[in-house]
């Protein structure tokens, strides 16, 4: 997959197959659209478009609104990361701008997806708009493919459980701790990037070194306070299995991130090192507990209650 960061380093692309939006989270619906777009760019001999934003729309034109206090599935560098695993040919981000924003719907397809794209087909997902007060949608799509002669789709919303799936439903669950339904929702597990520096010094003192993972992007969404069943991938291919606790400490800021591994021995190799770790089931709340012997001994019985799972 090619990464662009404008329209005019596109260079030369075959027949384009283009779809657009914020994709946070790749969830199941995501994937759908993305497969379907694959597709019809094999069945054209084309290549595959995949046009998102950065920062998200809402935190540039409501930040004190709808925008306030958002927080995403992905990072941009995650969402970069599952994208490629889809298969798709390109990746355009666009810087989005209060003066992109401005862009109308006519202007955004006849400028942009077909003046410098020479976009041969243009998928949308259920209920999609773009444009200028979000003015355009299929029809209006459709509408244009007549004037323009190029092809434009529509994709039903997905459904899982007769749960209409998003990323606002997948944020809500995550922001809860259910960690399983969101991870069936995004047909795949939920993951954070990031740097490893060393742990908290109490964990040292009771023989449950960790290692810190720190966030870069203040938007990435962190799940509920609570204990985690963890895997942790390193940019090498190593897997580590572990145990995981999120506390926040002050509003406002990331919680903290402490990460300990069942089988590594010693930190000093990861530490400063970019990792990935991949939520597989929450354990239990925050507890609050008397002394150390008491955190030990709870810690003991986290650990081999999740070398147990499968995973």
């Amino acid at each position: 997959m090619k990464v662009h960061r404008s329209f005019d380093t596109l260079g030369q692309i075959n027949n384009p197959v283009v779809t657009t939006g914020t994709f946070d989270g790749v969830h199941i619906g995501h994937k759908v659209i993305i497969n379907r777009l694959n597709t019809l760019a094999q069945n054209i001999q084309g290549e595959s478009v995949l046009i998102t934003f950065h920062p998200h729309p809402r935190r540039v034109l409501y930040p004190e609104t709808a925008g306030k206090g958002l927080k995403l599935i992905n990072s941009q560098e995650e969402k970069i990361l599952l994208l490629e695993k889809t298969g798709l040919d390109h990746l355009v981000i666009i810087n989005f701008t209060k003066e992109f924003a401005q862009t109308t719907s006519q202007e955004f397809v006849e400028d942009l997806l077909l003046g410098k794209l020479h976009a041969k087909i243009i998928i949308v997902g259920f209920n999609h708009h773009f444009g200028h007060n979000r003015e355009g949608d299929y029809s209006y799509l459709y509408q244009l493919a007549q004037k323009h002669d190029f092809q434009v789709e529509e994709i039903p919303e997905q459904d899982l459980e007769n749960e209409t799936v998003s990323s606002t439903i997948i944020r809500k669950a995550l922001q809860e701790g259910r960690i399983q339904r969101a991870n069936a929702y995004l047909d795949h597990f939920f993951i954070i990037t990031g740097k490893l520096i060393d742990g908290h010094p109490k964990c040292y003192e009771i023989g449950f070194p960790t290692l810190e993972m720190i966030i870069e992007e203040d938007v990435k969404l962190v799940p509920l306070e609570g204990v985690y069943a963890i895997s942790l991938n390193t940019n090498d291919n190593r897997r580590y299995k572990g145990m995981l606790n999120i506390k926040k400490f002050k509003e406002n800021q990331q919680p903290s991130v402490q990460v300990h591994l069942f089988d590594y021995s010693t930190n000093d190799t990861l530490r400063n090192k970019t990792a990935t770790i991949t939520f597989h089931k929450r354990m239990r709340d925050e507890l609050q507990l008397d002394g150390a012997d008491s955190l030990k001994n709870r810690l003991k019985k986290d650990k081999k209650d999740i070398e147990q799972l499968i995973y």
